[in-house]
């Protein structure tokens, strides 16, 4: 059974045999991209339903991983199809999960259960296969730490830098300094970077492609640490969690603005919006799937957008300070995008690499590019 704090039960099986799990209970409308959105870290602290109805049929493969574990609390699908059908697959959906020993459950009426938490907002959850009443699942999805005020960063981050390097697998960390020394010594391409709030593998792909070579750097790394590095650039990455309560990031922010070309993306964009004096708050139940609309305000231009977040920069509280705000999304109205030409940093709420999603911006990662080439 799965079990919401609002005491709404949902009743399904086990496809990965007997276990537990708990965390705030939200949706993705991806029709695909399932092992994409598995391993993003920002889903830490998160129990998924995805709201296409048939999960697991192509399974799994070593390449289409965003990190170097599978991310959330726990999985929920309608129908599981247990037999993948994809020459790249090298495993099921459900054994992989039982190797990483998350919970996941099928039969579920995702359908319901996604227009409870439309209506609800998202909450609270405990999903467990043993033989429990649903009053005693409901009290122990009520005893679950509550997303705001959740700093989850630290949970997902590098506990020390590292080169991202490219290879026919899609790319590996090179720790240790010499490779530091390399990436210093590099001349012919920029030299990025990025704090790692919980970065997807995709997105250092995406820096690469774009003519960058990237240092990942903890998530506290203090901005003097950061620019005794020399980056031409930084970047700040996506991330699960409440950015209101990861206090020592917005505040390092602060101290690179305007010393360096900045980029961020999701959860750097929020701590960008938070350096400048701003406030965040949550969504009632977030913007996850691969088919959000963000209007671009700078060109008029419409993009069908992936992203996963539950909090959002608030628009209002940077009227008067020296930003533009630049995207805005469709669905809410909310703030989507900043920028100041001045400062050299931008920012959007979206994931323009598309992992998993119909649409890569690639031109955003050119975009920093050019910012550092001035």
């Amino acid at each position: 059974m799965l079990a919401l704090e609002d005491g709404k039960v949902f009743q399904g099986s086990s496809f990965t045999g007997p276990g537990e799990a708990s965390g705030e209970m939200v949706f993705n409308t991806a029709m695909t991209g399932y092992q994409e959105v598995l391993t993003d870290p920002s889903y830490a602290g998160q129990i998924v339903a995805m709201t296409y109805p048939h999960i697991g049929n192509y399974g799994v493969n070593e390449e289409d991983v965003e990190s170097d574990r599978v991310q959330v609390a726990g999985f929920v699908v309608r129908e599981y199809h247990p037999d993948p059908s994809n020459w790249r697959a090298t495993s099921s959906l459900a054994d992989y999960l039982v190797s990483a020993g998350v919970l996941g459950l099928t039969g579920i009426d995702t359908r319901a259960l996604t227009r409870h938490i439309r209506q609800q907002g998202a909450m609270r959850a405990f999903m467990s296969t043993k033989d429990l009443d649903p009053a005693s699942l409901v009290r122990r999805a009520l005893a679950v730490p509550s997303m705001e005020g959740l700093d989850l960063v630290g949970a997902v981050t590098s506990a020390e830098p590292y080169v991202w390097a490219d290879d026919p697998k899609g790319g590996h960390k090179a720790f240790g300094p010499e490779a530091i020394e390399a990436w210093t010594r590099t001349r012919h391409r920029f030299r990025v970077a990025a704090l790692d709030y919980g970065i997807k593998f995709n997105i250092l792909r995406s820096l690469i492609r774009a003519g960058t070579e990237v240092l990942v750097l903890p998530a506290a790394t203090k901005p003097e640490d950061v620019l005794a590095f020399e980056p031409d650039g930084i970047f700040l990455s996506n991330g699960p969690g409440d950015p209101a309560a990861v206090t020592y990031a917005h505040e390092n922010v602060r101290g690179l603005l305007g010393r360096r070309p900045v980029f961020g993306i999701c959860l750097g964009h929020q701590f960008m919006g938070l350096a400048l004096g701003g406030r965040t708050f949550k969504l009632k139940f977030g913007h996850r799937g691969a088919n959000q609309p963000v209007k671009d305000l700078t060109t008029g231009r419409i993009e069908i957008t992936s992203q996963n977040h539950g909090f959002c920069v608030d628009m209002d509280s940077l009227a008067g300070r020296s930003v533009k705000l630049t995207h805005v999304n469709l669905n809410d109205n909310t703030l989507e995008g900043l920028a100041d030409e001045k400062q050299r940093f931008f920012s959007v709420q979206y994931h323009p690499e598309a992992s998993p999603g119909p649409h890569d911006a690639a031109y955003l990662f050119k975009r920093f590019t050019d910012l550092m080439r001035g």
